[in-house]
């Protein structure tokens, strides 16, 4: 068991109603991980989530789409349904929300790309994440590369993520890449 200390963060990575069942670019199985999150906020002072913000010519729209990177449908325009988080996640109130490919140009997947999240994860203490959310394939793969570049210990829960998984494997794929680069991959109940 993993005990949970006050130098840790959630990063709870794109819970947002486009992934989800029914959204413009749904995830499969994708909103299962909101119990699994929820169960987890009361565990961590401090917690971050992250949303896809983009413009609606965002460069990663296209028509049609490939359903792969740099070939999506339209998802998450910033203001509206489609971008706001899964109406059943708990978003506490002094939860810090970061915006990110939120310009035109160039596409950014991870939390930690031209936010200055490292940073203010280093000034409130953080030593250590513990990451979930949507896509395991791409945002949550992205944001825990980036979190161990910030030389952060990471930490990815599984069992909290979904994959695109297009094509078939890549989510797998995408676990086994971020265990070789020194990501911890863990399921939520290791954590006490």
């Amino acid at each position: 068991m993993i005990d949970v200390r006050p130098t840790d963060a959630l990063i709870v990575v794109d819970v947002q109603n486009d992934f989800c069942s029914g959204g413009a670019l749904a995830v499969s199985d994708g909103d299962a991980v909101v119990s699994i999150i929820n169960g987890l906020i009361g565990k961590f002072s401090t917690l971050v989530f992250t949303r896809d913000w983009h413009p609606p010519d965002h460069c990663s729209f296209a028509d049609p789409p490939q359903f792969l990177d740099g070939s999506w449908p339209v998802h998450c325009v910033r203001d509206t349904s489609g971008a706001a988080f899964h109406p059943d996640l708990i978003v506490p109130e002094d939860a810090i929300v970061v915006d990110k490919a939120t310009e035109r140009i160039p596409d950014a997947y991870s939390g930690f790309d031209g936010t200055g999240l490292a940073a203010r994860l280093r000034a409130d203490g953080v030593r250590r994440v513990f990451i979930c959310g949507l896509a395991t394939d791409y945002c949550v793969k992205a944001t825990a590369l980036d979190a161990h570049a910030a030389r952060l210990d990471v930490y990815v829960l599984a069992d909290a993520c979904r994959a695109v998984d297009h094509p078939p494997g890549t989510g797998l794929a995408a676990l086994a890449e971020m265990n070789d680069s020194g990501v911890n991959c863990i399921r939520s109940g290791d954590l006490s």
